[in-house]
């Protein structure tokens, strides 16, 4: 997706999301949407759930994406082939396809993007924590309006940190 910043103009946000458990295992924001720019979020949950980025790694881990030109492209899909990872586009046009996903930005949009004001595409980048720690897709299903107390993944001790430096942020 798109989201605007005051310095920057219009900047890249890519996102990766658990099918099953529709968390973010990812997320950037970029000044540029590549390729290679889309792949950082994959690298991010591959890391995450994996133990690092290398050859085979993500062995069986199927990434379902849309069919844009970055993750259509000979470099994304060779880079997913190396993880150990299979390809699995959604169909053309067909948005409920990678519906987990469209949902997660959906809601990112409307409880981030849409409500803050970003200077250069770097606050973004640091803002953007925020989202993987707070679990979107329970608060979207409260609604837009709702008054809802941010649910934390307690995974890790770094995402207690980072919801509160994105809290000071907001």
């Amino acid at each position: 997706t798109a989201a605007l910043t005051v310095e920057d103009g219009q900047v890249a946000v890519f996102v990766a999301v658990d099918h099953c458990s529709a968390t973010c295992v990812g997320i950037h924001a970029a000044l540029h949407g590549t390729r290679h720019e889309a792949l950082e979020p994959v690298r991010q949950g591959v890391t995450e759930h994996f133990g690092g980025v290398e050859k085979d790694a993500a062995q069986g881990l199927a990434i379902r994406h849309d069919h844009g030109s970055q993750y259509m492209s000979r470099d994304f899909q060779k880079e997913i082939a190396w993880l150990g990872a299979m390809s699995s586009p959604a169909f053309v046009r067909a948005p409920e396809g990678n519906g987990c996903a469209e949902r997660f930005i959906r809601t990112l949009k409307e409880n981030l993007l849409w409500v803050r004001t970003f200077r250069p595409v770097e606050e973004l980048r640091l803002a953007l924590p925020w989202a993987r720690a707070v679990d979107l897709h329970v608060v979207g299903a409260r609604g837009v309006n709702a008054v809802y107390q941010p649910v934390v993944r307690l995974t890790a001790q770094a995402d207690l940190v980072i919801v509160e430096q994105a809290n000071r942020l907001l």
